[in-house]
C-alpha cells in the first residue's frame, strides 16, 4: 500500500521561501517535486518495518497498575506525565509509569524527576534506546510523544512488541508511514490503538453524528473548520533552546535524526521541529487535525478522495512550513470540507455543517440545529445540550487507560486516524507542488492530477 512515486520530497533548509516557491510555480507544469523521474529531487522514504520480536499481549491484571512507558518526554511527553501521574494521585486511574525513553538524557532525567516527585523515588527508569522499554514485560502500554517523522515507527515496534499504544497527533508524518501503521494495527486487533486527537471525545460531536443519521439537516452538503491563532515571536519558537544540550555527550543527534539524516546538529531544528517541512506539515498536522478529526467522525462521509490546498509565508517568513494554508477536502460521499489554519490571526471560520434541510452550529460546547428558510415549516431548530466533560485532553487519556482495562476499541481509532492521514498527507503535497491529489479507497494509493 506504499506509494513512494507521490511521498513528499525534502526541501534544502537554506532555501529562501519565496525563491522556493517561485521555483516551485515553474516546475508546476512538469515533472512533481514528489521524486517523480526526471527531476532532481528524490523522496527519502522512512523505513517502518518492525525492527522488534513479536511479544505477546499482557494486559494488567484486575487490581493491578497499568504499567505504562513514554517515548519522547519533551514539551508534550512531559505534559503526559504530568496528567498521568495526576490520576493516580486523584485515584482516577490505577496506573504507574516505569520508563521513559529520550535521546536527549536532560529530557528524560526532567520527565523522570516530574514522574518521581509523585510516584516516588526509584519508580521510574530512563534509557535512550526505547527498545529496552519494549523489552520489558512489565510494561503494558507506551505513549508515543516522540517527534513526527518517528511516530510511525515507534508505534509499530511497541504493537508488535504486545505493548497497547497512545500515539500523539498527528499518527505519522507521511501516508505511506500512516498506512505501515494502519495494517499493523488491524493486523494485531487485540491491541488498543489511541491517537490523541483530544477534541473526538467531545459530546458535541457524538451529538451531530447521530443528528446527522437522524436526517436532521437532510443531506450534508458542505462544511467549515478552523484552527486560528496568533503568534508575534513565530509560531514554535516558544520551545526554548538548551544551551546544555551537548550531541555526543547527552544527547544523540544522529538518533534524534533517524532516517532524515545524517545533518549538521541544529537546535532550532531539534526543538522546534514543526516549523521545518522535512519533520512536519506544520499547522495541518499539528493544529488542523485537532478540527478535522471529530468533523470527519461526525459527518461519517467515507475516505477523502479529492484534496487541493494551498499555502503562504505572510509574517513568519523565517519558518520554513507555512503561515497559513486553506484545505478544499471532498469525501466519497461528495461531501467537501473547507479548513482554515494560520498562525498569523486569530479570527478563525465558524465551525459548522451545511445540509439541503438545516444547517449544524458546532461553534459551542453544544450542537444546535437552525432550518433553512425553505424548510422552517418542516425543520425544528433545537439545541442538542451536551455534557461538560472538563478537560477533553484528560478525559481521552482516561478513555485509553479504560479500554487497556475493558479491551473496547478506543474511540480515536486506526479507521478515523488514517482518514485524517489522507486529508493531511494530500494537502501537504498540494501545498508544496499546486496540484491537487485524488485518493482511492479501493486500492489506498494517491495520485496527482
Amino acid at each position: 500500500m506504499r506509494d513512494e512515486t507521490n511521498t513528499p520530497s525534502r526541501d534544502a533548509h537554506g532555501q529562501s521561501r519565496r525563491s522556493f516557491l517561485t521555483t516551485s510555480a515553474a516546475l508546476a507544469g512538469g515533472a512533481a517535486l514528489f521524486g517523480v523521474a526526471g527531476t532532481a529531487r528524490t523522496a527519502k522514504a522512512i523505513p517502518t518495518k518492525p525492527t522488534v520480536a513479536m511479544g505477546k499481549i499482557s494486559p494488567p491484571k484486575a487490581g493491578q497498575p497499568i504499567n505504562m512507558a513514554v517515548i519522547g518526554p519533551g514539551g508534550m511527553g512531559t505534559g503526559h506525565c504530568h496528567a498521568f501521574t495526576t490520576f493516580a494521585q486523584d485515584g482516577r486511574a490505577n496506573v504507574r509509569i516505569v520508563a521513559v525513553a529520550d535521546v536527549n538524557d536532560l529530557h528524560a532525567q526532567r520527565a523522570q524527576k516530574v514522574i518521581e516527585d509523585k510516584q516516588g523515588t526509584g519508580t521510574c527508569d530512563t534509557t535512550r534506546d526505547y527498545h529496552e522499554i519494549l523489552k520489558r514485560d512489565d510494561v503494558h502500554a507506551v505513549l508515543v510523544a516522540s517527534p513526527e517523522h518517528w511516530h510511525a515507527q515507534h508505534a509499530i515496534d511497541a504493537l508488535v512488541a504486545g505493548k497497547d499504544v497512545y500515539c500523539e497527533k498527528p499518527m505519522t508524518l507521511r501516508l505511506d508511514e500512516a498506512m505501515d501503521l494502519r495494517k499493523v494495527v488491524l493486523d494485531h486487533p487485540d491491541r488498543i490503538f489511541q491517537v490523541g486527537t483530544q477534541k473526538m471525545i467531545l459530546p458535541k460531536y457524538v451529538n451531530a453524528r447521530e443528528a446527522i443519521k437522524e436526517g436532521k439537516i437532510g443531506t450534508p452538503l458542505w462544511s467549515q473548520t478552523s484552527y486560528c491563532r496568533n503568534t508575534p515571536d513565530g509560531e514554535w519558537n516558544y520551545y526554548g533552546i538548551d544551551e546544555r544540550w551537548s550531541p555526543g555527550k547527552n544527547l544523540d543527534w544522529d538518533a534524534w535524526c533517524g532516517a532524515l539524516g545524517p545533518r549538521e546538529w541544529d537546535p532550532k531544528v531539534y526543538i522546534r521541529w514543526r516549523r521545518y517541512r522535512d519533520f512536519s506539515t506544520g499547522i495541518i498536522g499539528d493544529l488542523l487535525v485537532h478540527e478535522m478529526t471529530p468533523m470527519i467522525h461526525a459527518l461519517d462521509q467515507g475516505w477523502p478522495v479529492h484534496v487541493q490546498a494551498n499555502g503562504s509565508h505572510m509574517i513568519d517568513l523565517d519558518m520554513e512550513n507555512h503561515d497559513q494554508v486553506f484545505l478544499n477536502v471532498k469525501f466519497e460521499d461528495g461531501h467537501t470540507m473547507l479548513v482554515a489554519g494560520a498562525t498569523n490571526n486569530e479570527v478563525g471560520l465558524e465551525t459548522m455543517i451545511r445540509g439541503d434541510r438545516a444547517n449544524m452550529y458546532l461553534g459551542s460546547r453544544d450542537c444546535t440545529i437552525r432550518p433553512e428558510r425553505a424548510y422552517v415549516d418542516e425543520v425544528d431548530a433545537e439545541t442538542i445540550r451536551s455534557e461538560d466533560i472538563g478537560n477533553d485532553q484528560d478525559q481521552l487519556r482516561l478513555n485509553w487507560l479504560e479500554c487497556i482495562r475493558s479491551r473496547e476499541p478506543a474511540v480515536s481509532n486506526i479507521d478515523l486516524a488514517s482518514k485524517v492521514m489522507v486529508a493531511v498527507d494530500l494537502a501537504t503535497r498540494s501545498i508544496w507542488d499546486g496540484h491537487g491529489y485524488t485518493f482511492d479507497p479501493e486500492t489506498m494509493k494517491a495520485k496527482r492530477v
